[in-house]
């Protein structure tokens, strides 16, 4: 059993207080000056009296002012032995001292000592000085915990990492995937290391970079890359340890920190989160939160007020940019917005490459196939990807990496975790009629990406699925891509429709049915490619700030939303139509594609496009294009 030392601090302490007072108390009972030889036997006053009177009393020893004598007798039951008595004595007997001076009996008279006095001092001291050691042994210990009592006078400090030479063990070299990222900030290294090449043509130092990118994509390690190369101090801080629930502790730590990074300039300053302190001022319904409006205010007076802040480079990170106040974005304090994307193909590539370098892989394995299998992965996403093929790969007792490590893993990093094989029944077939309904006309529809495979192995919350593969990067997508994919999509539908009937339609299709909803929505509001001409009548912004978005009117009448919705209708009712058609054009080689799913449970992309060009020879300029 472990005691921690606040238990036994609590346990030691009154014991100590308790022990003394009873000590004291002990002491103070007993006569302080008798010695050691103080009788323990008691005699009344009256037999002490029979005793004088029979001239049994050898001496007398007289303490504590005459209120206690110590008598010599000899006691005639017991041999006529000498023996020492504790007599009580009245305040009131002054006729004893005449008494032993007429019996001539020896008696001395022993002063009283002032110990009392003493020990009572010191026991009035005692406890409060044990009570303020107590407590300053609890401050003292406290004060080595974040956020303890013993830092109550230290809240308005930064809380920044502080480092004279970052060693972080990243590198630039060690980040993959953002060339154009990396060469912007390599130019603010190449700055802190020789200063002297910029400002020889009148070139300034960039007060601050600020890094925007969805989450996973590389920022804060471009942060540690920048600490490792740059050789300067390094302060790094989140951007919510700047505001507490005092009013005015953020503004101070702001403070503290920008007074801290110029006694040590040139030095860079992260800020991670920087949208914690930096949303925009006034966002709130009826006034915002002075607190953080206050931290914010402070910071930017600190990046670029009235004094300055020579040499001081600030490097911030956020996913939230269209949150940020604008004051904080303008040149002058955040000169440079760099962009961390997601990678493409290339880029994923060199990411593979750098998380691989401690991975056991198979000679088969081809990392860039794993690069065009994962269209949209993040750098986080590619790095737990191979992690995940590691741990399969040790759980199935493999010496390396497999292909089928790396299948399981992009199937479970994407859609979850394997679950249960479905049994063989009518839902089964079900299933499988839905999963080949959405790959036939992947593989017939012209704009369509390709097949990879058809499973009904559940994975999440999906009974089956079917993978298609990106043959590239697709930064901009045609009408036709956009209506192929659309069609794709209601293949499961118009498959249950046409094969089981209207009443067997199941909800399956749900997720299908919004994805469809959401192309075809964005087809008209944003892309202009309806009927109703090239307008953009909503923007991208998904989310809705409180505050600026709250209450913001909309930017086209009822009768264009009626017609966005009639327009919306009519887009995926025609693709609907198509999906139908082609389910019911190709009945004969969806029915050998279900039992051999059934049989298999998984067909591969190449094995379906085989079997599918055997009943249908069709060139890819010869398959259906969805047109409206």
């Amino acid at each position: 059993m472990k005691f921690s030392w606040k238990t036994v601090l609590l346990w030691t302490l009154p014991a100590l207080v308790i022990g003394f007072f009873l000590w004291q108390g002990s002491f103070a009972t007993a006569p302080a000056n008798m010695g050691r030889n103080a009788a323990s036997t008691r005699m009344t006053y009256g037999r002490f009296l029979e005793y004088l009177d029979a001239n049994r009393v050898v001496s007398v020893d007289l303490y504590e002012g005459g209120r206690t004598a110590i008598v010599e007798a000899v006691d005639p039951e017991l041999d006529n032995r000498l023996q020492r008595l504790r007599v009580d004595l009245p305040g009131n007997a002054p006729e004893l001292l005449t008494r032993l001076r007429t019996a001539k009996i020896n008696f001395n008279v022993h002063p009283v000592r002032n110990d009392g006095a003493i020990w009572g001092l010191l026991g009035n001291l005692v406890f409060p000085l044990l009570l303020i050691g107590g407590l300053f042994l609890l401050f003292r210990r406290s004060s080595n915990i974040p956020g303890g009592p013993g830092q109550a006078m230290n809240f308005g400090k930064s809380r920044a990492r502080f480092q004279m030479e970052a060693k972080t063990g990243v590198m630039f070299d060690d980040v993959a995937g953002i060339d154009e990222a990396k060469e912007e900030l390599q130019e603010v290294v190449s700055f802190l290391k020789k200063p002297e090449k910029f400002t020889a043509v009148g070139a300034r130092i960039p007060k601050g970079v600020l890094l925007v990118g969805p989450p996973g994509t590389g920022k804060t390690l471009l942060a540690k890359a920048i600490a490792g190369e740059a050789g300067v101090p390094f302060f790094s801080i989140s951007g919510s340890e700047f505001v507490e629930m005092f009013v005015g502790v953020g503004a101070s730590r702001v403070r503290d920190l920008f007074k801290k990074a110029k006694e040590n300039a040139p030095c860079i300053v992260f800020i991670d989160e920087i949208d914690a302190v930096g949303r925009q001022r006034g966002a709130g319904i009826g006034g915002g939160n002075d607190e953080r409006e206050q931290t914010l205010n402070q910071l930017l007076t600190e990046m670029d007020g009235f004094e300055g802040n020579t040499g001081v480079i600030i490097i911030a990170a956020t996913n939230r940019p269209d949150v940020l106040d604008a004051a904080l974005l303008r040149p002058g304090r955040f000169d440079r917005q760099v962009t961390v994307d997601a990678p493409d193909i290339k880029g994923r590539l060199e990411v593979l490459n750098v998380h691989a370098r401690n991975k056991k892989l198979a000679p088969e394995i081809s990392l860039d196939a794993i690069a065009r299998r994962t269209p949209g992965f993040s750098g986080a996403d590619l790095a737990n990807l191979l992690n995940e093929a590691a741990i399969l790969t040790a759980r199935r007792r493999k010496d390396a990496i497999t292909m089928a490590e790396i299948d399981d893993a992009v199937d479970r990093v994407v859609a979850g975790m394997e679950g249960t094989p479905l049994v063989d029944s009518k839902s089964k077939r079900l299933i499988a009629y839905h999963e080949i309904g959405h790959a036939i006309i992947g593989t017939l529809v012209k704009g369509h990406d390709p097949v990879q495979k058809v499973t009904l192995i559940p994975r999440g919350q999906a009974r089956g699925l079917t993978w298609f593969m990106p043959s590239d990067d697709q930064s901009l997508i045609s009408r036709a891509q956009i209506l192929a994919r659309i069609t794709g999509a209601l293949g499961g539908r118009a498959a249950e429709e046409v094969i089981f009937g209207d009443a067997e339609v199941t909800t399956g299709a749900g997720n299908d049915l919004q994805q469809v909803t959401n192309m075809a929505r964005q087809m008209v509001t944003r892309f202009g490619m309806s009927n109703l001409g090239p307008l953009s009548l909503e923007s991208q912004q998904g989310e809705v700030f409180l505050g600026r978005d709250w209450l913001t009117r909309s930017d086209y009448s009822e009768e264009i939303a009626a017609r966005i919705d009639a327009q919306v209708r009519s887009i995926v009712e025609h693709c609907y139509d198509d999906a139908r058609q082609i389910i019911r054009d190709n009945r004969e080689v969806i029915d050998r594609l279900v039992d051999l799913l059934i049989e298999k449970e998984t067909i591969d992309g190449e094995e379906f496009r085989q079997i599918v060009a055997e009943y249908t020879d069709i060139p890819e300029k010869e398959r259906y294009t969805p047109q409206l």
